[in-house]
């Protein structure tokens, strides 16, 4: 019978030859692997209006049409758009399209230096505006449904608040209205970027942005890492480690880590706005923001609302968008919390199911002349 110490000794020598064929099977893997075959954003697409960096995509359709009025899709300053399409089946355009909407999206583009100067205004009065009057032209409408995602979010916030004519219904996920409200639920963990904000004094923010001319997204991509230390430094060797068994795991592992590596700069007083306006001084909760001369009133904003959360959300913490209910016009206002993180409601293999059907029950319950 063999001694414990044998046992043990045998199993830690099999464990460690497993591990040895693993790594050898994982290199070759990603040896094989090219940027080709690592793409996001391949749902059938073409451009319709550019202006500046700015261009407009329409999705092809890929079923029978069932929602009447388009949706745009409108993402922030601070990532891609791509990751509503991360990959075939884990995409809520796809999703949205398969369930006969007719999907556009907004893409800023790569700001540099020489878009310092861009604001909210510009953002929202013009490159928003004009791809909602390219729309409303083009299907010969008075209003679209307009759905914006974080950042992006506020965008159609303010859109829908100045121009209420415009938006038949509005949609807003995982978006921040009461930029105060982070630590509401009581978890420490939760609302970094609105700690650190408030941390910072005027006078280093703008001598950040002067330093850099826009706000890198370097830095922001730093500070996103900063949040989930742990699941930073592990996800390299254990969480790759984890994907050397399948190569479909692998692929969905490199595709995340494309779209985190291609995160733009953020337009320098834009990114000021963004900062010291909401972040530090609550202005849009609070009902003093101001785009060229204007007052952001949600109370404006009669139009029906699906305001969409992810009860986990560590980067924008559920209260935060929650807030809206408090401050929005609308008599037609509606809540959907959906399990998950951040970027987890649009990517999770959990989440496919419910975040475009929901979006979609939504609109037909709205989808009238």
């Amino acid at each position: 019978m063999p001694t414990p110490r044998k046992t043990t000794a045998a199993r830690a020598i099999a464990e460690l030859d497993d591990l040895n064929l693993k790594l050898a099977r994982g290199q070759r893997m990603l040896q094989r692997v090219k940027d080709e075959n690592v793409q996001i954003a391949t749902a059938d697409k073409e451009v319709v209006f550019r202006e500046d960096r700015t261009t407009l995509y329409r999705y092809k359709p890929t079923a029978k049409r069932t929602i009447g009025v388009p949706v745009l899709v409108a993402y922030g300053q601070v990532g891609r758009y791509t990751m509503t399409d991360l990959q075939e089946d884990r995409s809520m355009l796809r999703n949205l399209l398969a369930l006969g909407v007719d999907v556009y999206a907004v893409d800023w583009g790569s700001p540099g230096r020489g878009d310092r100067w861009l604001m909210f205004e510009d953002y929202v009065d013009v490159y928003l505006a004009d791809c909602v009057e390219h729309i409303c032209r083009e299907h010969r409408i008075a209003a679209i449904n307009l759905l914006g995602i974080c950042e992006g979010g506020v965008f159609a916030l303010c859109y829908a608040a100045l121009c209420p004519e415009r938006v038949k219904n509005l949609i807003l996920t995982i978006t921040p209205v009461d930029f105060h409200q982070d630590q509401a639920e009581g978890r420490p963990n939760h609302g970094f970027i609105n700690l650190w904000t408030r941390s910072l004094g005027d006078e280093d923010i703008e001598r950040l942005i002067e330093a850099n001319g826009n706000l890198p997204g370097e830095l922001m991509s730093h500070l996103f890492s900063q949040m989930t230390p742990g699941a930073t430094m592990s996800k390299y060797n254990v969480g790759l480690l984890d994907t050397f068994d399948d190569e479909k795991k692998l692929l969905n592992f490199l595709r995340m880590e494309k779209w985190l590596a291609d995160r733009p700069h953020h337009p320098g007083e834009a990114a000021k706005q963004l900062l010291i306006n909401l972040y530090k001084n609550n202005e849009l909760f609070r009902g003093e923001f101001r785009l060229a001369g204007r007052t952001v009133d949600l109370g404006a904003i009669t139009m029906p609302v699906l305001n969409i959360y992810a009860k986990d959300d560590h980067i924008i913490p559920p209260q935060t968008t929650r807030a809206l209910k408090d401050v929005v016009g609308s008599g037609d206002y509606t809540e959907l919390g959906l399990d998950g993180g951040h970027v987890g409601v649009f990517v999770s293999g959990k989440s496919q199911g419910v975040l475009g059907k929901g979006i979609v029950d939504w609109l037909r319950r709205r989808d009238r002349p």
